[in-house]
């Protein structure tokens, strides 16, 4: 059970929830659904994917658009030391094995930096990690896991940032049955079911400066094509074990 030192409060230092990997409302469900299915349909002997991947999609309706938050006059908080902008997220591995690319992935995807970069710079260096292969990259699933501007600007006012280490990663072990099974199914997108589990850990400063940690998994598609390094083609919607 990971323990949280000092919180800040809501309207000191906004703090996304499981590490600031937030889902957005905008994500293509159909273009996302047909990345599921690819990598899924091995999977159908798992009743809970099969109704994710038959229900049928209804537009959620939008939340108002909340009002700028107001400052009263107060005496000014320290302002927290900066890095200076122009960090770099990490480039992708060049590797064949889906597991150990997927393991690589979960690491940035898990880990920030709002002292060094710009939410636009975040966004640019997740993208280098995604297939090339349009009809199999599920882009909206990973940008949607990033703050938007307004919120990574927030952090960066307490200088929040997150690192992460991972554990493990494995084949969900209904994906190894299936393939097992039918190993000619997977050679047209040639994507790959990869679970990575890790830590979470981070911190931020100001005048409730603090840290946290928690343990984290996703599901990631993981493109390999023969004889070409793995790209990152979705994050799946649920974790598969």
């Amino acid at each position: 059970m990971p323990t949280h030192e000092k919180k800040p409060s809501s309207h000191r230092s906004p703090r996304p929830p499981r590490g600031s990997l937030v889902p957005g409302p905008g994500s293509s469900v159909l273009h996302r659904s047909l990345i599921v299915a690819v990598v899924l349909a091995l999977l159908t002997g798992i009743a809970g994917l099969v109704a994710f991947l038959t229900r049928e999609d209804t537009p959620e309706t939008a939340a108002p658009a909340s009002a700028p938050e107001t400052r009263q006059s107060a005496p000014p908080a320290p302002a927290p030391v900066k890095a200076p902008k122009g960090g770099q997220v990490a480039a992708p591995v060049k590797t064949t094995d889906p597991v150990e690319f997927a393991k690589a992935a979960a690491k940035v995807l898990w880990s920030y930096d709002t002292r060094r970069l710009s939410q636009p710079e975040h966004i640019a260096g997740l993208k280098r990690w995604m297939t090339s292969e349009k009809k199999y990259a599920d882009w909206p699933s990973v940008s949607d896991l990033v703050p938007d501007p307004v919120l990574w600007s927030r952090m960066g006012d307490q200088a929040q940032y997150a690192t992460a280490t991972v554990g493990e990663g494995h084949f969900p072990q209904a994906f190894k049955s299936a393939l097992a099974a039918d190993p000619g199914a997977i050679t047209d997108a040639y994507i790959y079911a990869v679970t990575v589990t890790g830590r979470q850990s981070i911190a931020w400063t100001g005048s409730d400066q603090g840290t946290g940690a928690e343990p984290r998994s996703s599901t990631l598609a993981v493109q390999c094509r023969p004889d070409q390094a793995c790209r990152l083609a979705a994050v799946l919607p649920t974790t598969a074990p």
